[in-house]
């Protein structure tokens, strides 16, 4: 296919954490607020003069003052963000949100505001640390309303004169919207026989809007969904397999670049720091407090395996096979990151689920932080798409010779 338009600028938006974007907005003045989880409501970081920045460490190599710090049996993806902060890759943010889901996540910030990785300039830099529950009930919605008013929503009033009313909290749901709605639009192209947008490049543009303030690549996400609408596909199919992508963060492209290399095209992804269920739009009614609703939101959709109660797993797994009916997939990958904790009895499980009870072929997959060079995830992949031909062939062999 014929290269989209914008996909070089928006890849290269994605080589460092304080991009070019990053970098104008607050040269007009507004605040970067980093974050690292879907528990932390993202859409409450971009009021009137804020946008967030959900956090990541492209390029990572050694991690071996991380590793000292926190041990190598910790989660990469929590080292590297320490790696980096250590670095001094992170001076540019004006707050760091984070949120107590995991013992990884918690030792990365509390080593980074110990070892006081923010710039000493910024004197209303903040910290927080929001207490997420495992439930969605209502008690928990008070709960996360509170923390979040308490340790987000008042210090940015107090430290920096932030508008956070009613209006203010509806105002950037809008703007939220408006980019789920894009991306929507966008991943709507993945459900056609013959895709006319791979995995790679729709995990480019999704990561874009975690990463850059949204309103300043609006116009470029606009031009995009326009020029799909006639991007033709390549005659010849490139790909072996169609694949749904669930599990653990993934925040380089190049994971998805190895598995597309490997004849597997990813139709759906439902990973943190996906479009599922990150970009999907806030719903809000005029009588109830805004930030509830937005609360309320956030805890009802997550899809996060920390919440262990049986409803919570069953729309787990069902929502796995539903994008497979939905996106026409062949099989299904679940991967986590090496000493996810949350992840690795999830995919243990769900994997033999998947294959057993709702008959989906499933590789099940642990991986390192950064991809690219794994040969041997690269080989399994390749051996999964090679499983699911012959189990294609042997179903068209069958159908034919019951057709006699």
């Amino acid at each position: 296919m014929k290269d989209l338009k914008h996909l070089y600028y928006f890849e290269n938006l994605l080589t460092e954490a304080n991009n070019e974007l990053v970098r104008k907005a607050q040269a007009e003045g507004r605040l970067a607020l980093g974050y690292t989880c879907y528990h932390m409501p993202e859409v409450l970081l971009n009021l009137d003069g804020c946008f967030s920045v959900r956090l990541r460490a492209p390029r990572t190599g050694s991690m071996d003052i991380a590793t000292y710090y926190m041990s190598n049996a910790t989660c990469e993806y929590a080292r590297a963000l320490l790696e980096r902060g250590l670095e001094g890759g992170y001076k540019f943010l004006d707050a760091m949100a984070g949120v107590d889901v995991c013992e990884c996540m918690n030792r990365s910030m509390e080593n980074m505001e110990l070892l006081d990785v923010a710039d000493k300039e910024k004197k209303g830099f903040f910290w927080c640390n929001l207490d997420s529950p495992c439930h969605d009930n209502e008690d928990a919605v008070d709960h996360v309303t509170e923390q979040v008013t308490r340790k987000v929503l008042k210090p940015l009033q107090e430290n920096y004169g932030i508008d956070v009313s009613d209006a203010a909290v509806r105002r950037a749901v809008e703007r939220h919207n408006e980019v789920c709605r894009l991306i929507g639009e966008i991943g709507e192209y993945r459900k056609l026989d013959n895709p006319t947008i791979t995995g790679y490049e729709f995990h480019v543009l999704t990561l874009a809007t975690y990463a850059c303030p949204k309103d300043l690549i609006l116009d470029k996400l606009r031009e995009t969904a326009e020029e799909l609408k006639t991007r033709e596909p390549d005659k010849k199919k490139r790909f072996r397999a169609k694949v749904v992508v669930v599990g653990s963060e993934i925040d380089d492209p190049e994971l998805i670049s190895l598995i597309e290399d490997s004849g597997a095209l990813v139709v759906a992804d439902r990973f943190c720091y996906g479009s599922i269920p990150g970009r999907q739009e806030i719903l809000l009614n005029d009588e109830e407090d805004a930030v509830k609703q937005v609360v309320r939101d956030y805890l009802r959709t997550t899809l996060c395996v920390r919440h262990v109660e049986p409803h919570k797993i069953q729309k787990r797994l069902d929502t796995a096979a539903q994008l497979c009916r939905d996106y026409h997939a062949d099989g299904v990958i679940y991967e986590q990151i090496k000493f996810c904790t949350y992840w690795s009895y999830e995919r243990a499980l769900a994997s033999h689920i998947m294959q057993d009870e709702y008959h989906i072929p499933t590789l099940s997959v642990d991986r390192p932080y950064m991809s690219r060079t794994s040969g041997q995830l690269r080989t399994r992949v390749q051996a999964f798409v090679e499983s699911l031909e012959i189990k294609r062939i042997k179903a068209k062999r069958a159908a034919r010779e019951e057709g006699r």
